[in-house]
């Protein structure tokens, strides 16, 4: 393993832990600057709204600049803006942390797949890319719970401070670990050239799974406390080891996926998918029965996840002479996918369907991502970017 894929996978974990830990520590933070619950909550919907934009629009900023070299520059910028947080004297200067470092989330993923592709031969591209994204899943299974603890005990300023000290130590892995700039890895694009790989059919088709794919697994994990709690029975101190299971999940499945993704791109996909339908399905039909539920969240985050590393790059594949802007418009389809879900899944309880009715929706959404997989899956045989031949692979044929 490319030991500049440990610098990445840090700075994953340490933005992964930047996106989640506020969900823990948002009464502790409310309280310091006064301010209501919905008001709060702008910090982790103003940060997933920075991410879906900011992925596009730093990008396209830094087509021109060497990939190493921009890595380099989210990490300083994702730094600031928690360093902003842990200092700030006023909710709006939190807010502007927030979405400082938000920023650079999208980007960093998008051009740090692109990245980790170029630090191993072609057919391991997969792998590569869940090595990465492994710091993700480690924020959700070990960083979350740790940083609410560290906040809850020490004061919630102290999180972001061990926040900033992650990206340090991720900065300064990135400068050394990650090879020095070559052919494969300091490429520097043109926005024109970028935004050429948007005219392959398949590049929109796998962005649609994605949003549709994710959209029904965090449709239904948003309101997962509510269903955990008033459906299934677990008493709400019960949640958070709970959700450290699904943490597990996606952290297996995200290896996992990558592995199978190497050799068999789209039907492992497809098969990921319907998986994550069928879990939905039976999540919300043993809604009731505490073991069920155990395995229907580690299922589903295992399924989920699973998804991700082939997700990200097929994308790359069906955009191989510019793909840092659509790995970076993939990462912001994966958050679109998030707010699509949440909002779906918002409708059906306010529709007064009861906290199964996310479950549902959920697996409705990913029955669409499954279809839309199938359609690109069919179609890629008669595309014009199949002249690509890393997709005519023959374990892909």
């Amino acid at each position: 393993m490319p030991i500049g894929l440990i610098a990445l996978a840090i700075g994953g974990f340490g933005i992964g832990l930047t996106e989640f830990v506020i969900a823990g520590l948002l009464p502790e933070v409310a309280a310091d600057f006064h301010v209501n619950e919905a008001a709060a909550g702008w910090l982790i919907s103003g940060y997933a709204l920075s991410v879906a934009v900011g992925a596009i629009l730093i990008t396209a900023a830094v087509t021109r600049v060497p990939r190493k070299t921009a890595l380099i520059g989210l990490m300083v910028l994702f730094i600031a803006g928690n360093l902003i947080s842990a200092l700030a004297p006023t909710y709006g200067v939190m807010l502007l942390g927030r979405i400082v470092a938000a920023l650079c989330h999208g980007a960093f993923f998008g051009i740090g797949s692109v990245v980790a592709g170029t630090l191993v031969k072609p057919e391991k591209k997969a792998s590569a890319i869940s090595i990465m994204f492994t710091g993700l899943t480690l924020a959700n299974v070990l960083g979350v719970p740790f940083g609410t603890f560290l906040g809850q005990a020490l004061g919630w300023r102290s999180t972001f401070f061990a926040i900033t000290i992650i990206g340090v130590i991720a900065l300064l892995g990135i400068v050394v670990l990650v090879p020095k700039p070559t052919e494969a890895n300091a490429h520097v694009s043109n926005l024109r050239g970028e935004l050429s790989a948007f005219r392959a059919g398949q590049v929109w088709l796998s962005i649609a799974v994605t949003v549709l794919g994710f959209g029904g697994m965090f449709g239904a994990f948003t309101y997962i406390a509510y269903t955990l709690t008033r459906v299934s029975g677990f008493p709400s101190g019960a949640v958070p080891w709970l959700l450290i299971l699904f943490g597990v999940g996606l952290f297996v499945g995200n290896l996992v996926g990558g592995k199978a993704a190497e050799r068999r791109l789209d039907r492992t996909l497809i098969v990921l998918l319907i998986g994550l339908t069928i879990v939905l399905v039976a999540f919300a039909l043993t809604a009731t029965y505490p073991i069920a539920v155990i395995v229907a969240l580690l299922l589903m985050g295992a399924f989920g996840f699973g998804t991700v590393p082939g997700l990200q790059t097929r994308v790359m594949l069906y955009a191989s002479s510019a793909p840092t802007l659509a790995s970076s418009a993939n990462i912001s389809a994966f958050n679109i996918g998030n707010a699509l879900g949440a909002w779906i899944g918002g409708l059906t309880i306010s529709a007064g369907l009861g906290f199964t009715s996310p479950l549902w929706a959920g697996a409705a959404i990913t029955a669409g991502a499954v279809i839309v997989m199938v359609i690109a899956a069919t179609r890629r045989s008669v595309m014009p970017d199949t002249k690509h031949p890393a997709v005519l692979e023959p374990a892909d044929a």
